[in-house]
């Protein structure tokens, strides 16, 4: 299973917890799935591209 993580618009870091979070909008049988590996790739991936609203206004 290849989980990019690192590089998701929704992994945070949590200061408080000192700790790296996903904070995407999953619910309990689709969080259960993504490790039983049933999904290949993690349906709620977004890259994490801070440049895009840039490239709209070029």
């Amino acid at each position: 299973m290849q989980l990019n993580c690192q590089d998701c618009a929704y992994y945070e870091y949590d200061e408080e917890d000192d700790a790296w979070y996903c904070t995407a909008n999953i619910d309990e049988d689709d969080f259960g799935r993504l490790f039983e590996s049933k999904f290949r790739n993690c349906p709620y991936y977004r890259r994490d591209d801070e440049y895009q609203i840039v490239r709209k206004q070029i």
